[in-house]
C-alpha cells in the first residue's frame, strides 16, 4: 500500500478545477454571475470553438480594485462572505470562491478590470495557476476577462 501523502498546490488545483469546471459553459456560468454579483446592467459573452480556444465576458459592474486583483485569483478567496455568520444571509450567484482559481489553473487567463474611482485599469495575465503579470491599462469601468486554450495544462 502506498504512503499518505499531500498533494502539491498545483495538482490540488487542478482536481479542482475539474470538479468547477466541467465544460466551457461553467465558465462563461461563473463569469456572468460574477458580473450580475458586481452590479453590472450590461455582460456582453464571445466565444469561438465553442469556447475551448476563447471565451471573452465583459461587464460594465463595479470592477475589481488593482489591490485585489492578484487576490481574487486564490482559491476560497470572496468579496461575498467574511465569517461563518455571513451564510445565514447570502444575497449573491455564488460565495465559495473557487471559479477563478479553478478557471486560471486549466487556462490562459487575462483580466481587464477598473472600478469607478480608479484613474487607471489593471491588466493581470495568469496562466496555469501561476501570475505572469500586472500592470496598469486604460480600460473602462467595469471587467473583462479573457480565456484561452481551455484544458491546456490538463494531462488527462
Amino acid at each position: 500500500m502506498s504512503h499518505i501523502q499531500v498533494l502539491d498546490q498545483i495538482t490540488i488545483d487542478k482536481i479542482a478545477a475539474g470538479e468547477v469546471i466541467e465544460r466551457p459553459a461553467s465558465i462563461v456560468k461563473e463569469l456572468a454571475e460574477n458580473a450580475m454579483d458586481a452590479g453590472a446592467s450590461a455582460v456582453a459573452v464571445e466565444i469561438q470553438e465553442g469556447g475551448i480556444s476563447f471565451i471573452r465576458v465583459t461587464d460594465n459592474g463595479s470592477g475589481i480594485s488593482r489591490e485585489d486583483v492578484p487576490n481574487a485569483f486564490l482559491r476560497h478567496s470572496t468579496s461575498k462572505i467574511c465569517s461563518v455568520e455571513d451564510l445565514s444571509h447570502i444575497s449573491s450567484l455564488g460565495f465559495r470562491g473557487e471559479a477563478l482559481s479553478s478557471i486560471a489553473a486549466v487556462t490562459k487567463a487575462e483580466l481587464v478590470t477598473k472600478t469607478k474611482d480608479e484613474p487607471f485599469g489593471t491588466r493581470y495575465v495568469i496562466e496555469g495557476g501561476k501570475e505572469q503579470s500586472l500592470e496598469d491599462t486604460g480600460a473602462p469601468d467595469g471587467t473583462t476577462f479573457l480565456i484561452r486554450q481551455l484544458f491546456y495544462n490538463v494531462p488527462a
